[in-house]
């Protein structure tokens, strides 16, 4: 069996463990934060043992590659973040009004509570 028969190349920017939704970047993070293999499918028991050493060892043979690929993939992550902070869509513009109006009423009522505190004699 070849090594990449066990993943699923969707585009130059998306490579999966075959038969599931697990980008090998999220392998190959634990693998690097120092999780063993049976660590990593402690936390994602749908991925065989046979999965992880195998992206583990198509990492370690193909390191610069696969470094590329996950930086190109942070980078752009940090891009759509920026685009939809600065654009959100209608419904989170909707909850940040909510929240700012909340927020409001929440400082008024706090400054509401201090002024009647500050004056022991209310007229």
């Amino acid at each position: 069996m070849e090594l990449v028969s066990i993943f699923e190349f969707v585009n130059p920017n998306t490579i999966r463990i075959k038969g599931t939704r697990v980008g090998i970047e999220i392998v190959i993070e634990k693998f690097l934060e120092g999780a063993s293999p049976k660590e990593i499918q402690r936390h994602y028991p749908h991925l065989t043992l046979k999965q992880i050493y195998a992206t583990i060892t198509y990492y370690l043979f193909n390191k610069e590659a696969i470094d590329a690929y996950i930086e190109t993939g942070y980078k752009r992550t940090e891009v759509a973040y920026e685009i939809q902070r600065k654009n959100p869509p209608s419904g989170v513009k909707r909850l940040i009004k909510i929240k700012a109006q909340q927020e409001t009423q929440r400082m008024a009522s706090v400054k509401s509570d201090n002024e009647q505190k500050s004056n022991p004699f209310p007229s």
